[in-house]
């Protein structure tokens, strides 16, 4: 099977999905009750200004000046009053009640409790919809993934990077990844469509497709993933489609229990996703408007070809969605047994398996409590204390509190 994959070096930067940081920008943030005095603070020196106007051009402008310069001041100490700054090399949780907040530059602000300026999900993942990664990374620690947003992507270690190596080598097995230029979000989207239409219909006929790329709607929030392994027995066309992800491990060992239940929770979530597809639970209308895609726009003729040697020929991203549908129609729902496989890092030897059942009900509570922090309803928790352990690979340890308090014994520390 042939996949297309954007060429992200032809799109511009609007046009990108990735998001490019925008110039350091300081960051002020105040109180509503400091806003009020503010804005009551304009009010009052452009109601002064408009009677001194009438009364006499000449002393309007003496009086306009010295009430403005006067507001000035104290906008200036208001704001210094509310503002404290960190070092942006770093973050951390001061003892008076502040939390450390960061814009895409980098730098470090801090935010009261009780005022939430923006939520997660707003400043980061605007127009993009959460990663079902996000789910997992927050279920994982609640911290450690606002730490990641607020303070960058700590780089890959190496055991990271062979897992990486590795999930390509698996793909290319079944796939043969074709580069395609990109000239819009609508031409990224369209050959996310493609890919997995073709994808769905190498599972229907060889009963074995990877790198399933997903959207779909849930829990009132937009999410995006991409399915490692989907497999149908041969020979059982009528079967269901059985979910699976393989982890790599450095070590020759199966992992503790918080790592199973994580690699658990992403296997649900794409089954989520998946059978909200199949029973066409798709809403258009707010998937181009929360996107930002013009449903109309003509595709770059190179998709456009492409999509037609495919043999579902496209002009639009709506044609596109209109033989996605199609092909969801045709799909079963996934199979309710989920399968999590782990090999060696070393030379792929097989480890063990780790095969259990769809929990509509845990998933749903679990995606729930993850979008509390992402919206902003509640601050993010420190990872309980019997898991502390993952603290000792954690790349923020040596600022975050709950590292620095003492941290129970664990058995293991690798992803």
């Amino acid at each position: 099977m042939r996949q297309l994959a954007p060429n992200s070096s032809e799109m511009s930067a609007s046009q990108s999905p990735s998001h490019t940081p925008p110039p350091e920008i300081p960051l002020e943030i105040i109180s509503e009750e400091e806003m009020a005095i503010i804005e009551a603070a304009f009010a009052a020196a452009a109601t002064r200004s408009l009677v001194s106007s009438r009364a006499s051009a000449s002393s309007s402008s003496a009086s306009s000046a010295a009430s403005f310069q006067k507001n000035v001041r104290s906008i200036k100490s208001i704001t210094l009053l509310s503002k404290r700054s960190f070092s942006n090399s770093s973050c951390s949780q001061s003892d008076t009640g502040v939390i450390v907040d960061v814009e895409d530059s980098g730098r470090l602000m801090t935010q009261k409790r009780n005022r939430i300026v923006d939520s997660l999900l707003h400043r980061y993942r605007r127009n993009r919809g959460l990663t079902v990664t996000d789910i997992t990374a927050t279920e994982w620690c609640e911290k450690k993934m606002e730490y990641t947003l607020l303070c960058g992507k700590p780089e890959k270690t190496k055991a990271m990077k062979a897992g990486s190596i590795r999930h390509e080598a698996l793909e290319e097995e079944v796939i043969k990844k074709v580069k395609v230029h990109v000239a819009s979000a609508e031409d990224v989207w369209a050959l996310k469509f493609l890919n997995f239409i073709v994808g769905a219909n190498q599972l229907l006929f060889d009963g074995l497709t990877r790198e399933l790329p997903l959207v779909g709607f849930a829990e009132g929030v937009w999410m995006v993933g991409i399915i490692d392994e989907i497999r149908i027995p041969k020979g059982q066309s009528d079967a269901y489609p059985m979910l699976v992800d393989t982890k790599t491990r450095v070590r020759a060992s199966l992992p503790s229990e918080p790592q199973r239940r994580n690699g658990r929770l992403q296997l649900m979530c794409y089954k989520h996703l998946w059978d909200s597809l199949v029973d066409d639970d798709f809403p258009s209308r707010q998937f181009f408007e929360f996107f930002s895609l013009n449903p109309n726009r003509i595709l770059s003729a190179e998709i456009r070809e492409n999509t037609a040697k495919c043999g579902f020929p496209a002009e639009t991203l709506t044609d596109m969605l209109r033989y996605s549908r199609n092909t969801w129609c045709m799909l079963p729902p996934a199979h309710e047994q989920l399968l999590l496989r782990y090999e060696l890092q070393e030379d792929q030897s097989f480890l063990g398996e780790d095969q259990f059942d769809y929990d509509l009900d845990w998933v749903k509570g679990q995606i729930k409590s993850s979008l509390e922090v992402w919206r902003g309803e509640r601050e993010a928790n420190y990872t309980p204390e019997d898991e502390r352990w993952k603290c000792r690979s954690c790349k923020f340890a040596s600022e975050c509190p709950a590292s620095n308090s003492g941290s129970p014994g664990g058995k293991d520390t690798e992803g």
